[in-house]
């Protein structure tokens, strides 16, 4: 199994990765005595960070409502095929982006709730595992979005390109995997 399939199947990667990335840069921070760019700006300018910050994350958790709905219309022989052999798998996706999103946000306004002068209780560390968290999650929505559309795209090519009902394939998926396995 390749990477970005097992990056695929955990989606609790995602908060190692940003515990791993603002854990690194706390360390840096204490080690190093700088790179603590969120105090370089008044609280003042922390809070307008934040506030356009949750706007942003929720933007992402739109486009992921979107997509879903684009995926629960379109109907091809391909997607109803990879619905119907992953169908637990592909919901708890799609739930997780947007539960990512809804944390994101939370996480966001809880750190615009704490954050003071000199911010004492660190509210921008959480602040910025919010957004490598975001980050992390948008990059998941994307992947995930651009393979359904890929086998989306695939149907209709061939529904568009074929006078004749194309004969149904079986082993397809089983294909199609092989190819992308075998992607530079």
């Amino acid at each position: 199994m390749r990477i970005i399939d097992k990056w695929a199947e955990h989606a609790w990667f995602d908060h190692l990765s940003a515990v791993t990335a603002v854990g690194a840069h706390l360390l840096i921070i204490r080690v190093s005595g700088c790179g603590d760019w969120l105090t370089w700006i008044s609280a003042n300018q922390r809070t307008d960070l934040y506030a356009a910050a949750t706007g942003a994350v929720s933007a992402l958790g739109g486009l992921s409502a979107i997509a879903i709905a684009i995926y629960t219309t379109v109907n091809g022989q391909r997607l109803r095929a990879v619905r119907q052999q992953y169908p637990g798998q592909l919901r708890r996706s799609w739930r997780s982006l947007l539960q990512g999103t809804a944390l994101a946000c939370a996480l966001i306004l809880f750190a615009f709730s704490l954050d003071q002068d000199d911010d004492p209780l660190s509210a921008r560390f959480i602040f910025e595992y919010a957004m490598v968290f975001a980050a992390l999650r948008f990059a998941r929505f994307v992947w995930l979005f651009d393979r359904i559309m890929a086998i989306t795209d695939a149907d209709m090519v061939e529904e568009t390109s074929a006078a004749a009902v194309p004969a149904r394939d079986p082993n397809w998926l089983e294909r199609r995997q092989r190819q992308y396995d075998n992607r530079p």
